[in-house]
């Protein structure tokens, strides 16, 4: 897990897809940039529309990708330019602060099936309005 100061709170790594990237392309790159290690035979687990609101008027709109890999090569760093970085021990991941919606994605990795589809609403500052999610089996 990724331990962002700027928000006080932690979030798996990843990042924004560059331009002429693929999905699984951005996250292998973003991973390894944030973490030292490259990720292999990726998974999709998880498809989310973020939207971030004010005064009910979208301010912020983005696609967000959850993958899951079981295997990874190279040296964990301990920090990077987006963060000091940590092993976190599954019985303990969710007392971490972090945005709502990330213990819903988090939950759904460690202990779900399929991959799950939806919309998180947030304020500006990410205080969750709303979620809509379900599970689409595989």
């Amino acid at each position: 897990m990724l331990y962002k100061a700027h928000r006080d709170w932690w979030v798996a790594p990843g990042g924004k897809r560059e331009t002429s990237e693929s999905i699984v392309d951005t996250c292998i790159r973003e991973y390894q940039e944030e973490t030292g290690l490259t990720v292999v035979d990726l998974h999709l687990a998880c498809i989310f529309t973020v939207v971030v609101q004010s005064d009910q008027q979208v301010v912020e709109e983005w696609m967000l990708y959850t993958f899951v890999c079981r295997e990874a090569s190279g040296e964990l760093l301990t920090e990077s330019d987006e963060g000091m970085l940590a092993w976190q021990h599954t019985n303990e991941v969710f007392s971490l602060p972090m945005a709502e919606g990330d213990k819903v994605i988090l939950n759904h990795v460690l202990n779900g099936s399929g991959i799950l589809v939806g919309t998180f609403f947030y304020t500006e500052d990410y205080q969750l309005l709303d979620m809509r999610y379900q599970v689409m089996e595989v």
